[in-house]
């Protein structure tokens, strides 16, 4: 990647120095999408954060993007403003009725470009009722695959945990992006969580990929994120994207109003690390 885009003066906060990336070019056409999954068994760590913003702002740059609730909680729904508990049709339908069209359930966000499979608590039932089905980790990839040719991008916020819907996700998905809190908690869990993506590339899906890990919650003013950070590069190497997510109330304030930072506070230093996160996966090649 270094070799083709062109590397700023000054390191960036993960201790590399920082490229520059460019404007993604405008599509001349749509689709296939390429499905990321955002994971990590952990809690708190900005999947669902993440899941919003990256979608708005891959949708600022002209994508068609589907963002896929799997989470019982409803947190992605809810944080764009969609009451999943009145709908007939949720991502539990999908899965588990045959015949249900993956169109019939998507519905549309308030930003152009961005589309949303929603979830609520009914998607629970279907880690226990899928223990039966025949392929039964194959459902999601299924159920995905009529919507694909109508978007670019496709970003499931999984559940945190490592159980038969995120193995769906995987499954269902070209790449893993995972979130990383800049605590040293959260680094424990990363080793478990990439020897299950090795057993999803080797039992289910040869074609996973992780497209990287971000660091999330960062506070570029204490040691221990810094520490943190240099820990997961030395870890990881170039797995870690060079953009990192700051620490900001701002992400809160967006969740209650439910909308993107993009839209909420445009020029708000999270908007804008969006941005360059959507421009670095385009550029990686991990997006149209």
């Amino acid at each position: 990647m270094q070799g083709q885009i062109e590397l700023g003066p000054q390191n960036g906060p993960t201790g590399r120095p920082m490229p520059v990336f460019p404007v993604p070019a405008p599509l001349e056409q749509h689709g296939p999408a390429r499905v990321i999954s955002m994971c990590n068994q952990k809690g708190g760590v900005g999947k669902t954060t993440t899941t919003i913003n990256l979608g708005a702002a891959l949708a600022e740059y002209g994508r068609r993007v589907l963002l896929v609730d799997f989470d019982p909680q409803g947190a992605l729904s809810a944080g764009l403003g969609i009451n999943s508990h009145e709908l007939d049709k949720t991502v539990y339908q999908l899965l588990m009725e045959r015949g249900t069209d993956v169109r019939e359930v998507i519905r549309e966000t308030a930003v152009e470009g961005l589309d949303l499979l929603p979830a609520n608590i009914d998607l629970s039932a279907a880690e226990v009722q899928l223990v039966g089905e025949v392929a039964r980790e194959s459902v999601l990839a299924r159920a995905l695959r009529p919507a694909l040719d109508d978007y670019d991008v496709v970003l499931i916020d999984c559940q945190p945990s490592l159980g038969l819907l995120t193995v769906n996700a995987l499954t269902a998905s070209h790449g893993v992006l995972i979130p990383l809190e800049c605590e040293f908690f959260a680094l424990r869990g990363v080793a478990l969580l990439v020897e299950t993506i090795e057993k999803v590339q080797e039992r289910l899906n040869p074609a996973l990929e992780v497209d990287g890990i971000l660091a999330t919650m960062f506070d570029g003013r204490t040691l221990h994120s810094r520490e943190v950070v240099n820990r997961v590069v030395d870890a990881f190497g170039d797995d870690v994207f060079h953009t990192v997510i700051g620490r900001t109330v701002k992400f809160p304030d967006a969740t209650v109003a439910a909308e993107p930072i993009t839209s909420y506070a445009t020029n708000h230093p999270g908007a804008e690390a969006y941005r360059q996160l959507a421009r670095e996966l385009v550029a990686r090649g991990d997006a149209a």
